[in-house]
Parts: C-alpha cells; sequence; structure tokens
C-alpha cells in the first residue's frame, strides 16, 4: 500500500508514458485525509495502468507553488496531458480558503506555461464559461482545452465519469475522439453532469 503522502509511482515503476497531475484544493494541508480523488486514482493505476501525482493545497500560493513545481522542476512533465483540478467555485472562479479566483486571475498565474495540457475539474466546481472567457485563458496559458461540468455536485460526484475519462486518453490523445467517445459510453452521465470542454 502507498505512503498517501508520497508521489504515486514513475516511470521506472510504470511503463506508460501518459500521467495525470491531480491538484485537490483542502481546508487544512497539514490533515491528512484520504479523499476520494485519491482513491480513484489509485484504481486508475491498478486498472488502467495510468500513473498520477496527486497535491494538495489549501491557498493560492500552494495552487501556485504546486503547478510551478510540476512545471519547473518535474522532468516527466510534457508527459502529463491532463491536469485535474479538484477544487470548488464557481462558474468563472475556484476557491481556496474562502477566498474566490477567477480563472483570469488563475490564467496571468500561469501565462504561457501549460502549453499543450488539458485542465479538467472536478464537478466539485460548475464550470461555465463564455466564449471569451474560455478564449482568453486557453491564449495566455497555452492550455490545449479546459474541461468540466456545467451542472452542481448535488450529492452526485463526477469521480467516475472523470476516470472514464482519463482512461480513454490513455487509449487515444485526440482531444476530440476522446470526448466524442465519452459521450457514447457514458451518454447518461455525460448529459446529467453536463460534460464540457471549451478548446
Amino acid at each position: 500500500m502507498l505512503d498517501k503522502r508520497e508521489q504515486l509511482p514513475q516511470k521506472q515503476l510504470i511503463d506508460t508514458d501518459y500521467f495525470i497531475f491531480c491538484l485537490e484544493a483542502v481546508e487544512d494541508i497539514e490533515i491528512d485525509t484520504v479523499t476520494e480523488a485519491q482513491n480513484k486514482l489509485e484504481q486508475l493505476i491498478t486498472q488502467y495502468s495510468v500513473a498520477s501525482i496527486y497535491k494538495t493545497c489549501d491557498t493560492i500560493e500552494g495552487l501556485e507553488d504546486s503547478l510551478n513545481a510540476l512545471v519547473l522542476d518535474d522532468h516527466n512533465f510534457k508527459d502529463y496531458e491532463l491536469i485535474y483540478l479538484v477544487i470548488t467555485g464557481e462558474a468563472n472562479s475556484i476557491c481556496l480558503n474562502d477566498y474566490y479566483y477567477s480563472l483570469q486571475e488563475i490564467a496571468e498565474i500561469f501565462e504561457g506555461r501549460l502549453e499543450g495540457k488539458i485542465l479538467h475539474f472536478s464537478n466539485a466546481k460548475v464550470l461555465d464559461l463564455d466564449a471569451e472567457e474560455a478564449q482568453y485563458f486557453l491564449d495566455v496559458t497555452g492550455a490545449k482545452g479546459i474541461s468540466g461540468y456545467g451542472n452542481a455536485f448535488n450529492g452526485l460526484t463526477s469521480s467516475n465519469l472523470d476516470m472514464a475519462f482519463f482512461n480513454l486518453f490513455n487509449e487515444d490523445d485526440n482531444m476530440l475522439d476522446v470526448v466524442e467517445e465519452l459521450h457514447q459510453k457514458h451518454y447518461k452521465m455525460c448529459k446529467l453532469l453536463d460534460f464540457r470542454l471549451y478548446y
């Protein structure tokens, strides 16, 4: 069993060229609790050999430090296609420690540093951007896409659909094909949660 605080296995242990970086907002990073996202990511590695790194943050500085460490220090960064964000918030913002930050502010923090990445939000927050907001984020960060859900949590977590989405990327790296296949295989859940992709 893995120590929850350790990074999940890297290349030398698993023959994969595809990684997920998961960043989850928690109330206090000093409190070590196992979350649903962590459990799902462990299932992903055992069932589908999709490796991931899991980190928590409780402030905007923590979010920035975690993503900076990934972008600047991790030599496998090019292998991370997906950045999975389990963070509460509203249509065009995230909430950390009772403070709201717009995706425009987040884009400016990571200007030019998310080249070719897809940011995927769990349904802990609704993702609802107008065309201009989405285009601004993509242009400023260099990200390939932003995905998430239009419907609020309401007791139904997106984690199973998130994992299906990540596994499809393991098989096919064409973003639009993956989204189409996700809708074909999980149509009801995609509709129920209102899966959406901005690119």
